[in-house]
């Protein structure tokens, strides 16, 4: 039976998502392969607009579609008013999301690459602890409405994790990094070699005497900048009021210096496809522009509860229904090179990770954290490792005030693009 045809007669309004998965992981744990799997995942979501309410049910039994229509139905009749409609079709970007080399990396394959990254960190820390985790899917997706949509896409997302342990005496250091694609790129190992960079730099431990002080954040380190921002930016928060930017669009919030968009169509980047979970077309949105906040990202329910259209960052898995989510989240490059910036340091540190990010409320801006991996600067050169150390801040007052933002930029956690952005004075507690 057609879902779609069935619920049409019975329902003002109709979308029918069919996902199937089929993911390959292989996981290396203490240095040693650990274990190797294969999942397969398929299904039917639907959600209905009866009488003005929402209702959602989902399947993985491709023979309980008469289920799956009347566990809709009913869900509906308790179900939140809906105050959008489901979009008709429109032309979207070509965006490169599936690459048959990616689709067929075999179990033996990702396991050699494992390999090839574990080697790479034990010829430089023979007594390292690695962690590595290899996944790669090939993701198939269809979203038809009563409106005639009928889109599907097909991406080959995949995903490598290395998160590196040493362990000497009493100094613990752990770094990590994930590389995320959806096309085959003849430099997936350049992630891994920056985290062996790093852990080659650590090996110099100096000190710094605690206080206010220049902060240079690296790509990695600007995760602290960017996940509470993230979330004030995302139309659900700014909905419920919980966002601070909530009613500031068109009002300068930061440094001009600082600007930002949200685009779901870069080629082979993971978060990017032609359309998204909801069949709107993905786009570029300008987020912040030189200081000046832009728009928040929405997808079809929270754009019409704040009288905007859906910005295509719709985002769910087969039993959630759609949520707002960002894609790639990139932070523009300044004028200034990442060498002067340096240059132009006399004291402070470089922030490369920071211990238990996204714990706590994030979404206020502010945060405390001791620094995972952090670097003194000392005359424009750095010197080595400082411990011990922790920041705080909120990034709706840092951001203010920012001396300077790099030329240079990294893709970082897969879906990140950021420069090394320099805070003129922070404070920096710890043992001196």
């Amino acid at each position: 039976m057609d879902i779609l045809k069935q619920l049409k007669k019975q329902a003002e309004q109709v979308e029918v998502l069919s996902l199937q998965n089929e993911k390959t992981t292989v996981e290396y744990e203490a240095n040693q392969l650990k274990n190797c799997s294969v999942a397969e995942t398929k299904g039917t979501a639907v959600r209905v607009i009866r009488k003005g309410l929402l209702g959602f049910a989902a399947s993985s039994d491709e023979t309980a579609m008469d289920k799956l229509a009347a566990h809709a139905l009913e869900s509906a009749t308790f179900g939140d008013k809906a105050q959008f409609s489901f979009p008709d079709t429109k032309p979207a970007p070509i965006v490169r999301t599936f690459d048959k080399v990616v689709a067929d990396l075999s179990i033996g394959r990702l396991a050699e690459i494992g390999q090839e990254i574990l080697d790479l960190v034990l010829t430089v820390e023979p007594e390292a602890r690695c962690n590595i985790s290899l996944e790669r899917a090939i993701v198939s997706a269809s979203i038809r409405n009563q409106k005639d949509l009928d889109v599907t896409f097909k991406t080959s997302p995949l995903s490598l994790g290395l998160e590196i342990d040493r362990i000497e005496g009493d100094d613990v250091l752990i770094v990590f990094d994930q590389f995320g694609t959806t096309v085959w790129e003849k430099d997936y190992m350049d992630f891994a070699h920056r985290l062996v960079e790093k852990l080659m730099k650590a090996r110099t431990i100096t000190s710094i005497k605690p206080g206010t002080m220049p902060v240079l954040f690296a790509p990695s380190g600007t995760l602290a900048l960017v996940l509470p921002l993230s979330q004030g930016l995302n139309g659900k928060e700014v909905y419920k009021g919980t966002s601070p930017l909530a009613g500031k669009i068109g009002e300068k919030i930061f440094d001009e210096k600082i600007s930002m968009v949200d685009d779901g169509t870069i080629d082979g980047k993971f978060a990017s496809s032609s359309y998204d979970d909801e069949g709107v077309p993905r786009r570029c949105n300008s987020l912040i522009e030189k200081g000046v906040l832009k728009s928040f990202i929405y997808d079809l329910k929270t754009a019409a509860q704040s009288g905007v259209e859906s910005t295509g960052n719709a985002s769910r898995g087969l039993f959630n229904p759609p949520e707002p989510s960002g894609t790639n989240l990139v932070i523009q490059p300044g004028k200034t090179s990442l060498k002067d910036i340096l240059a132009g340091m006399d004291n402070g540190i470089i922030v490369e990770d920071l211990l238990g990010i996204g714990q706590g409320n994030i979404i206020s801006g502010a945060f405390s954290n001791p620094l995972a991996l952090a670097f003194k600067v000392e005359k424009g050169e750095i010197v080595g490792r400082v411990k011990d150390l922790s920041i705080a801040g909120n990034i709706y007052d840092l951001l203010k005030n920012v001396e300077a933002v790099s030329k240079e930029t990294q893709w970082v956690y897969s879906t990140v693009c950021a420069p090394y952005i320099l805070m003129p004075e922070m404070n920096v507690s710890g043992k001196a």
